[in-house]
């Protein structure tokens, strides 16, 4: 049985979210705060964390980076803010997806499906091939990237990602694309998502964002490596 940890203030809507998510088969451990979701997290170890960003002992954002510097554990943010610059700063914070309420259980639990296959399909892919892109090395079989012989620092999504553009070196991506493979939605996503990662990537990647040498847009249609 899967363990999720719920950092939320609202009772009413964590209580709630926790009960459809235990008729999901879930264990749910619950935490009222920042803090309390820390210590928690630290405790039990969960295999997913749902953040809501406005708590109310300190900022959710705050709260998904002291997890990502301790923990590559898929983070769902639950939240009511529908603001792009919020919701990306969550992502870029280091959350994995987002979903905004009010929560539909049935969309969250999918979502929450699809994380931990992704985790399990990393976990478990063991191809024993190298790929080099300039100064990049991907080690598949070590689940590693190298730039200039120093590994990145890159979560489980920014590897997926990174794959998916080895696998199709050249070819252009679109959006739709990426969340069907790497994320595993066929309908659920939203751009949004990918281009928040996809710029968290170039960042590790790139010398020069701004001047990208291997991840860039196209028209604005999606994103491809160059070889």
């Amino acid at each position: 049985m899967n363990s999720l940890l719920f950092i939320e203030d609202d009772d009413g809507i964590r209580v709630a979210l926790t009960l459809a998510l235990e008729d999901e088969g879930y264990e749910v451990v619950e935490a009222p705060d920042g803090r309390a979701g820390l210590a928690a997290f630290a405790e039990k170890e969960p295999d997913l964390v749902l953040l809501d960003l406005r708590l109310p002992d300190m900022s959710g954002f705050d709260v998904c980076r002291q997890l990502r510097s301790r923990s590559l554990v898929p983070i769902i943010i639950v939240t009511a803010q529908t603001d792009t610059y919020d919701l990306v700063a969550g992502l870029e914070a280091g959350a994995d997806d987002y979903v905004t309420k009010p929560v539909v259980p049935k969309e969250l639990a999918a979502r929450i499906r699809a994380a931990l296959r992704r985790v399990h399909l990393h976990e478990t892919s063991a191809a024993s091939s190298v790929s080099r892109f300039g100064d990049i090395e991907l080690r598949r079989e070590q689940g590693i990237v190298l730039k200039g012989g120093q590994e990145l620092n890159l979560t489980k999504t920014e590897y997926r990602l990174l794959v998916e553009f080895a696998d199709h070196a050249n070819m252009v991506l679109s959006r739709d694309q990426l969340l069907e493979r790497v994320w595993g939605y066929e309908y659920l996503g939203d751009s949004r998502l990918v281009d928040a990662h996809v710029r968290r990537l170039r960042v590790k990647v790139e010398d020069q964002p701004d001047e990208p040498k291997l991840i860039v847009t196209a028209r604005g249609i999606g994103y491809r490596l160059l070889a």
